[in-house]
């Protein structure tokens, strides 16, 4: 309490605290995947994206494996074109390898849809 002498009066002041109770709620367990597809990456696709444009690793990418995606990216264009005949060879093999079904989900763990 403080008390503060005004002229020949005294007056009371009183500091007052408020407590605000908030109610915890549970948290929901997250969803772990980064995909916003909930039905899953298409085979289809990610198959052909290997086979065409395997070079620069866009299917890996499409399927999340960022990775070995920049992996291939990386061999294409620092070598200025003269090793990206490996990456499209890694490219095409994968994209067999999905359509085929040997690589059949993705990063995530994730199934491919057919």
């Amino acid at each position: 309490m403080f008390y503060l002498e005004d002229e020949e009066k005294e007056e009371e002041v009183t500091s007052t605290e408020e407590t605000v109770e908030v109610e915890a709620t549970p948290v929901e367990e997250a969803n772990t995947s980064t995909s916003s597809d909930s039905e899953g990456k298409s085979k289809m696709v990610a198959g052909l994206l290997g086979i065409f444009l395997g070079t620069f690793g866009v299917h890996n990418f499409y399927l999340g494996y960022t990775g070995k995606a920049v992996a291939q990216l990386l061999i294409s264009l620092l070598s200025c074109g003269t090793l990206a005949i490996v990456s499209e060879v890694w490219g095409l093999v994968e994209g067999i390898m999905i359509l085929m079904g040997n690589i059949n989900t993705d990063a995530n763990g994730n199934p491919l849809k057919d």
